[in-house]
């Protein structure tokens, strides 16, 4: 069924656990992931990053996903991620999605705090579930904890910030970053700064960046109000590895049978993320 993240997220801080927001491009990377909470009784939701707009439009993505979730046993729905573009954020809006980011993190406060209210009024008239960004993810090709430590969200500013901006989810940066990191690295979440962006906050919270994060971590973050745990390059290189193995050592096969490999790959690169969310049996 296709559900409104707003219900899902409320649901998933009350019952202290975090929906997997999955990234997607594709038919088969959407259908992965509904098919393994499908397969674990979990709510899930797809995520859209503005950067593959181009490649799956809004107003493709909608109707796919929605076909997809309405055959579908579990709750799914569909997020812009990281949206910073108006006229992106538009399209996604008129196009049905549940959710929508606006992450005008990079600004100084009070354009953060314009941008994200400015989504926030668009949203109402159709209570859709916004999410905004305070702290800034870093990219984990070149992690560094000390740099990262500089991104991360400064707890003073989190109850201002929602209540000048009315948000319904909040990203906060706590120690992971965005991509794949390079062998040998693994990120540190700073569980004393989440506690205290916890205590001030109203609303559930989003971690981004949860590729390559321990899943003992992951676990974790549901106690300290996380609600929503985003996963997509780690679902992206299994796709792709899968894809390169296939072509490389069977050019025979079809092109429906090598994109069936994606997908088996995908899915079996989303299931630990499943189970560290909590989200298992939540359907």
């Amino acid at each position: 069924m296709f559900a409104e993240m707003k219900t899902l997220v409320a649901q998933a801080q009350q019952g202290h656990y975090a929906l997997l927001a999955i990234n997607c491009v594709n038919m088969e990377t959407a259908r992965a992931a509904i098919r393994v909470a499908e397969q674990h009784r979990a709510p899930i939701i797809l995520n859209l990053y503005q950067a593959h707009l181009a490649h799956f439009p809004a107003d493709v993505a909608l109707p796919l996903v929605k076909s997809l979730a309405e055959k579908a046993q579990v709750p799914v729905t569909l997020s812009l991620d990281h949206g910073k573009d108006p006229g992106h954020i538009h399209r996604c809006f008129r196009a049905g999605f549940s959710g929508l980011m606006i992450d005008a993190s990079a600004f100084p406060l009070d354009e953060n705090v314009q941008q994200t209210r400015a989504v926030v009024e668009l949203a109402a008239s159709a209570g859709v579930c916004v999410e905004g960004e305070l702290g800034h993810l870093g990219d984990a090709p070149v992690y560094n904890h000390a740099t990262n430590r500089d991104l991360m969200t400064n707890p003073a500013d989190v109850a201002p910030f929602i209540a000048r901006t009315g948000i319904d989810l909040l990203a906060v940066s706590v120690g992971t970053a965005h991509g794949m990191y390079p062998e040998g690295v693994t990120p540190e979440i700073d569980f004393d700064r989440l506690a205290a962006v916890y205590r001030e906050s109203s609303v559930p919270l989003a971690l981004h960046g949860g590729s390559g994060t321990p899943f003992g971590e992951l676990a974790r973050c549901p106690q300290f109000g996380v609600a929503k745990i985003n996963v997509g390059a780690a679902v992206f290189d299994a796709g792709k590895n899968a894809l390169l193995h296939t072509l490389c050592h069977d050019k025979s096969r079809d092109m429906d049978a090598v994109m069936a490999a994606m997908e088996e790959a995908c899915m079996a690169a989303i299931e630990p993320y499943l189970e560290a969310s909590g989200a298992i049996g939540k359907a």
